[in-house]
């Protein structure tokens, strides 16, 4: 919600008193709201009643967690019928665990003037499981806000179900992102668990597009006479079609770190809010670690799905609040998550496809802001631009330039990896490998496996200054559908888990053992391998002073 930029002419809410609930009014004022988006506007004023079943189109950025918090706190607020206490009355299903705390934190404060606030429940997958359900099943929880997955898992014990058996209000948000991103046979499960649509509870679908999957769920959470509701306009051009996009294509993969470095380099003079995606969480994590080093003078954050929930929401606070900063990501954010100000989106490598990509734009130009996005690839992953001519990219105006300065950013990139542990590089390497050995990519990369193996050597060597292809296990490697390819250093598992070293042999030297340092390992805090990860997930940032790695990095 912040960040919303909201015109003069859209109706005020000191408008609705008398009609919604009067604390709730308060707590607005408290919040600085002072005027409706068009969604709220529409949802609040064209409803027939704030207990009607309705089918809301509206594009994410919008305000569209106040348009449907709204009128449920307040049927609960003010219903006759309202469940009894500890049950859930509003129950609200999100695609994303970031997504569903952000849902909570607005709803605390929505319900903060009240004499005694309402509970607010977050029920989400990679979150300590046992204390949440604790605290849910102790507590008297009057809104649940879940994804998918951990839902199922509550409704699954019957204790737990029963705090859901006096459902009024159903929300379902981002309902095409949820139901498009594999989770429709979840929430078809959650649909036949909670109460029947026939014992009265309202349901609420908020949707940017309403394709066939929405429409099957719909047709079960809504009655037949719902409420239509769009605010997206059929001749406004898609963000994805307004914002400028670019690409900048980079001789080998062996460039990335340093064709980023003179790309952040030159981007920085224009932007100073900038979200750069990455094709896996260990690469992000590889690339946090690396630009904290001083490389940029903005600061540093980091996101992605290693991390635990807590460090997740510090950082997404954190760089929400700051006015200036790059965060590093995976697709934990990709879809819906509302930050501020950010004008510029970079991707590093190829998307999976070009929804992703799409999703990733998204992040920039929300609520009428203006923003830009650059893609950072190969020549030989250009046929994404050929295979996606619907979309607007241009060749970057300043490629020659940006490449032109990455061999001088090489000294600095490589005295940032030298800092890096060899596990996290191993780590990058890895999943580098298996996000395109399962892409379905290798293909149209003109790549066979061994190639794949050769050009994750050429990035680990040449990029990450590793002084060989870091060590993988035979195991990985067959889940992988490698086995037998060439190219591969061979782990010592047994070895490694009993020195938590990178002991390796290599298939193509005979079997001959050597440990496998970086130039600065063993050299003070430049160390290598031998230097243990501190604080288990905390990794790099708990070394910093216990922040864990979604501390800001400066």
């Amino acid at each position: 919600m912040e960040g919303l930029q909201l015109s003069n002419d859209t109706q005020l809410y000191s408008t609705m008193a008398g009609k919604l609930d009067s604390k709730l009014l308060k707590a607005l004022d408290v919040m600085g709201f002072t005027n409706m988006t068009p969604v709220q506007q529409r949802v609040l004023t064209e409803l027939p009643n704030w207990r009607s079943d309705c089918l809301v189109q509206a594009k994410t950025g919008t305000g569209k967690t106040l348009a449907f918090l709204l009128p449920a706190l307040h049927c609960l607020l003010q219903g006759d019928s309202a469940p009894p206490k500890g049950k859930v009355g509003i129950l609200i299903i999100t695609p994303t665990r970031e997504l569903a705390q952000q849902i909570a934190k607005a709803c605390d404060e929505l319900t903060s003037q009240l004499p005694t606030p309402l509970e607010c429940h977050v029920a989400v997958g990679g979150t300590a499981r046992a204390s949440a359900h604790s605290r849910f099943m102790k507590g008297a929880p009057s809104i649940l806000v879940a994804t998918p997955g951990r839902l199922c898992d509550y409704l699954s014990e019957t204790p737990t179900a029963k705090k859901l058996s006096n459902i009024q209000t159903l929300v379902l948000d981002e309902a095409d992102t949820m139901l498009e991103s594999g989770f429709i046979a979840d929430v078809k499960r959650i649909l036949q668990l909670i109460p029947q649509k026939s014992t009265g509870w309202q349901g609420m679908c908020f949707s940017a597009t309403v394709p066939p999957k929405v429409k099957d769920v719909v047709n079960i959470v809504l009655k037949k006479n719902y409420t239509s509701i769009s605010t997206i306009d059929e001749n406004e051009a898609p963000t994805h079609e307004r914002v400028p996009q670019y690409h900048v294509l980079m001789p080998s993969v062996a460039d990335t770190f340093t064709t980023l470095a003179s790309l952040l380099k030159h981007e920085i003079k224009t932007s100073s809010k900038i979200i750069v995606f990455g094709v896996t969480a260990h690469m992000v994590s590889l690339l946090a670690g690396v630009f904290c080093k001083g490389m940029v003078h903005l600061k540093v954050f980091e996101i992605h799905s290693r991390l635990n929930q807590g460090a997740r929401t510090r950082t997404t606070n954190q760089f929400k609040e700051a006015e200036a900063g790059i965060l590093f990501a995976s697709d934990v954010i990709g879809r819906g998550m509302d930050f501020p100000n950010v004008d510029l989106v970079i991707q590093v490598g190829l998307p999976s496809n070009g929804e992703q990509y799409v999703h990733r734009v998204g992040r920039t130009a929300r609520a009428g802001a203006d923003g830009r996005a650059i893609i950072l690839l190969t020549e030989g992953e250009s046929f994404f631009m050929k295979n996606n001519r619907h979309l607007p990219i241009k060749p970057h105006p300043d490629t020659e330039a940006i490449n032109a300065g990455a061999p001088s950013c090489s000294k600095a990139v490589m005295q940032a990896m030298y800092t890096i542990d060899e596990e996290s590089k191993q780590r990058a390497y890895s999943s580098f490998i298996g996000f395109f050995a399962g892409s379905g990519l290798l293909r149209q990369l003109r790549l066979d496996k061994a190639g794949l193996v050769q050009l994750a050597n050429e990035m680990a060597v040449k990029g990450m200054g590793c002084p060989e292809p870091p060590p993988m296990d035979k195991k990985i490697i067959g889940k992988m559908g490698l086995k037998g390819v060439p190219g591969f250093t061979y782990a010592d598992p047994n070895e490694m888990a009993r020195s938590g070293s990178s002991r390796y042999r290599n298939s193509s030297r005979g079997g001959k053992s050597r440990d496998a340092l970086s130039p600065g390992a063993g050299q003070g805090d430049r160390g290598g391998i031998e230097k243990k990860r501190g604080g288990g997930r905390g990794g790099r940032g708990a070394r910093r002073g216990g922040g864990g790695r979604g501390k800001p990095r400066s």
